[in-house]
């Protein structure tokens, strides 16, 4: 590799991969560099061996609602939390060894070490320059953790290390209740652990309006306490941990640090770039071609701290392996934004949030879930959907909602912003019964009835059959 390579990716997790795919489709010269653990965030640490401790946890919380359904026997159930959490890990070993195909036949171009940018097109791995004419930046992600609350050792848990666990403690704080903090907290709750959450803001799992806020956190008081409006204040106490927050002060067995993620870009050599860096450290990055600046480097995925999910991190990967094998960047139009919690119900928001509405620009269409037919028979009638659309046009905004089989009402909400729907058109479309996307079909009418009457029926009129008996 003494002659300059077309390609270097630093990273192997989604970002880098799904740049390889496209570099590897046009060129072999490139080297791929990972430092650590090969095999993506996601299936390693994230989405997956969550949702398998999710789907463990719901599955015995069902036994909650077994007496309504005319079910007996629910208080002999038993959680074994040590086979539940080997569950999990035997599934995320098999996820991770799905992505490590991507480069399992790569020999040489992958390397495993640290990399080091020497400037535009040069990197340092172990000991060894590189040089390139492009530069893929993929290095992904780490979850934040306080440097004082590191001296708690193994009594401090993340995303990271809380699948490993053998068992779990009678009391947990999970710190923290955004979208991660959320999905642990309710799930351990539901697993039978004593969980308390905690939160420096008033809002929860990311949701900005207010209405579905309130809805959401007063769904998830119900399974455990909530203390929000607060940061929270770790220390040792005896084998356990102390947690203060305003008033509060509580001792648990452990913690789970919950707030986010930060990009991993700690010494990488960004400065070497000779561009101004943010008070994160990072460049500039053109959001629909992923170059950093106008060199021949690109930062992609959750390492260029835009939005750490996986979609994201795939379409930034995406663009920036085509980038790097063309002459010009192109720009691309990104998708609709897509945000899903995988809480019950399901928390979600879908083009524009609440917050970046402008005053007086908007109407709002809602649907409580209590009556809804489906989610009744079902158990599932709780929660709340809120969808927004334009005053001037009727065309659909965004919407946020903390809703049974909201990850499936946000995914039609998403198909229809992405293709510029209005109102109408979306309530033109069928809705089948008895489904609980007719919650949906009743947010939009709501909204309908505030927009100028455009004719009696949600149907188009039929075109003219030419049959004179018919007519």
């Amino acid at each position: 590799m003494s002659e300059e390579l077309d390609v270097i990716i630093l990273g192997a997790g989604t970002a880098g991969l799904s740049a390889l795919r496209e570099v590897r489709k046009r060129t072999q010269r490139f080297v791929i560099v990972n430092d650590g653990p090969w095999g993506t965030v996601c299936a390693r640490v994230g989405c997956m061996p969550s949702k398998a401790l999710i789907e463990a946890a719901n599955a015995y919380h069902r036994r909650t609602s077994f007496a309504e359904f005319g079910i007996t026997g629910a208080e002999n159930l038993t959680a074994d939390i040590p086979a539940v959490l080997r569950r999990v890990r035997r599934l995320r070993d098999d996820f991770v060894r799905g992505t490590l195909k991507a480069t399992d036949d790569l020999g040489e171009r992958a390397i495993s070490g640290r990399a080091r940018l020497l400037g535009p097109g040069r990197v340092e791995v172990n000991g060894r320059e590189l040089r390139a004419r492009h530069v893929i930046i993929a290095t992904g992600s780490r979850p934040v953790v306080p440097a004082p609350w590191r001296a708690l050792g193994e009594r401090l848990l993340t995303s990271d290390t809380l699948f490993e666990q053998e068992n779990l403690p009678a009391r947990i704080a999970v710190i923290g209740l955004g979208a991660i903090g959320v999905e642990i907290a309710q799930a351990l709750s539901r697993l039978g652990v004593d969980v308390v959450g905690f939160d420096g803001a008033q809002t929860a799992a990311g949701l900005s309006d207010p209405a579905v806020n309130s809805v959401a956190t007063g769904l998830l008081r119900r399974e455990f306490p909530l203390h929000l409006g607060a940061n929270a204040e770790l220390a040792a106490a005896g084998n356990g941990v102390r947690v203060r927050a305003g008033a509060t002060e509580i001792t648990v067995d452990r913690a789970v640090a919950a707030l986010g993620r930060r990009p991993n870009i700690d010494d990488i050599g960004l400065e070497t770039l000779g561009v101004e860096l943010d008070k994160r450290g990072l460049p500039p990055v053109n959001r629909g071609t992923q170059q950093v600046a106008d060199l021949p480097v690109f930062l992609a995925g959750d390492a260029n701290g835009h939005a750490p999910l996986l979609h994201e991190a795939a379409d930034d990967g995406h663009i920036a392996g085509l980038n790097a094998m063309r002459p010009t960047p192109a720009c691309f139009e990104r998708r609709t934004p897509l945000a899903i919690v995988f809480s019950d119900p399901n928390i979600a928001s879908v083009g524009r949030r609440f917050q970046e509405l402008e005053d007086g620009s908007y109407f709002t269409g809602e649907v409580r879930f209590e009556n809804q037919g489906r989610a009744r028979a079902a158990q599932r009638n709780h929660g709340i959907l809120r969808v927004y659309a334009g005053r001037d046009d009727g065309r659909l905004l965004g919407a946020e909602m903390c809703a049974p089989a909201g990850e499936h009402l946000a995914h039609l909400l998403a198909l229809a912003i992405q293709r510029a729907f209005t109102v109408r058109e979306l309530l033109r479309l069928p809705f089948y019964h008895p489904v609980l996307e007719e919650g949906l079909r009743t947010a939009l009418r709501d909204l309908a009835a505030q927009l100028p009457p455009a004719g009696e029926s949600d149907l188009a009129a039929c075109e003219a059959l030419g049959a004179e008996a018919l007519e």
